[in-house]
C-alpha cells in the first residue's frame, strides 16, 4: 500500500462540479492498493498517519499529530501511484490492485482513520475528480507498506 500525504490548510475534491468532499486543516492522503495488500496494510498505515506528528507546535516545530489538533483528512484513492515508468512513456498499472480489492481496502482504511477518532472525507472512488487545496508548508511525506 502506499500513501502520499500532503498537509494542508483546506482542501476539497469534486466531481462532475460538486464537492463531494472538504477539510479545513489536515492531510490530504493520496492512497494506492497494490495486490498483495490486506486489511493489515491498511490498518498499520491509518495507525501511522493519525500519529504523524508534521503539525507545528506553538514553537513552530513538527511536533504534532491529527489527534493533538483535531485536523481532518480528505482521502483520495490514487491507483496511479503504483505506475510503472520503466519502459516507455506510457505507464502501466499492472502493479495496482484489482478495482474491487482496491474499493474494499479503501473503505477499510477510512473507516479504520475513523475508528481512530479522525473526521475523512473522501472523493468518490474511481470517478474523474478536482481536488484543489492550499499546501501547508509544504509539507509532502511518502509511504510504502512493501519498505
Amino acid at each position: 500500500m502506499k500513501a502520499l500525504i500532503q498537509r494542508v490548510s483546506q482542501a476539497k475534491v469534486s466531481v462532475d462540479q460538486k464537492i463531494v468532499g472538504q477539510i479545513a486543516i489536515g492531510y490530504v492522503v493520496l492512497l494506492g492498493v497494490g495486490p498483495n495488500d490486506t486489511e493489515k496494510e491498511a490498518d498499520f498505515l491509518a495507525n501511522k498517519i493519525v500519529n504523524l506528528r508534521i503539525l507545528e507546535d506553538s514553537d513552530g516545530k513538527m511536533n504534532l499529530s491529527l489527534k493533538n489538533i483535531k485536523g481532518s483528512i480528505l482521502s483520495i484513492s490514487q491507483f496511479t501511484l503504483f505506475a510503472d515508468t520503466r519502459k516507455g512513456n506510457r505507464p502501466s498499472f499492472l502493479n495496482a490492485a484489482p478495482p474491487k480489492q482496491a474499493h474494499r481496502l479503501y473503505d477499510h482504511f477510512n473507516q479504520t482513520l475513523r475508528d481512530l477518532g479522525i473526521e475523512v472525507e473522501t472523493g468518490v472512488f474511481g470517478a474523474h475528480m478536482i481536488i484543489d487545496f492550499i499546501a501547508d508548508g509544504p509539507v509532502t511525506i511518502s509511504f510504502d507498506t512493501d519498505s
